[in-house]
């Protein structure tokens, strides 16, 4: 079993005014006010624009995108996340800025590492987001992340 996710994770208008800029770019809500966009190839391309990818150590995240994220973090806190798990065992990613400045991370935890004692990179961006945990789910769960397996799924 393998699960991939690539994307931008802000509040839904956030997304929406950057997706007006990215024609290819669809969001999808997540659940408490927050919107998931799929980094899916079609965006990467057209977020690169001839550049390539690799910006902070993510593995998809194109040059000079973080600091179209960092510029829209003007209106709200927003998050790029990379996980990507394969038979249990993987790896995560996370960043977020606000007002324009990176406020958290990079993060990151390799394969075979345990998560830090403040959870894992993309629970630790969710927090800071404003999500809130259930009691009995971390925030990557009560956001419903595990939902799709793959990146591009979130489109359906």
């Amino acid at each position: 079993m393998s699960y991939e996710l690539q994307a931008v994770i802000a509040e839904g208008e956030v997304l929406r005014r950057l997706a007006r800029e990215l024609p290819t770019a669809r969001p999808a809500s997540i659940g408490q006010g927050l919107s998931l966009m799929p980094m899916t190839k079609a965006l990467f391309d057209e977020a690169a624009a001839g550049a390539g990818g690799g910006a902070l150590g993510f593995r998809r995240l194109p040059e000079g995108f973080a600091k179209v994220l960092a510029d829209r973090s003007a209106g709200g806190p927003v998050a790029y996340v990379e996980a990507e798990y394969f038979g249990g065992t993987g790896e995560q990613r996370a960043a977020v800025w606000d007002g324009g400045t990176l406020v958290l991370g990079p993060l990151h935890v390799e394969e075979g590492r345990p998560s830090p004692p403040a959870g894992s990179p993309i629970s630790q961006a969710l927090r800071r987001l404003g999500v809130v945990a259930s009691v009995d789910q971390d925030e990557f769960s009560t956001v419903g992340l595990a939902r799709h397996r793959h990146s591009a799924a979130w489109l359906g």
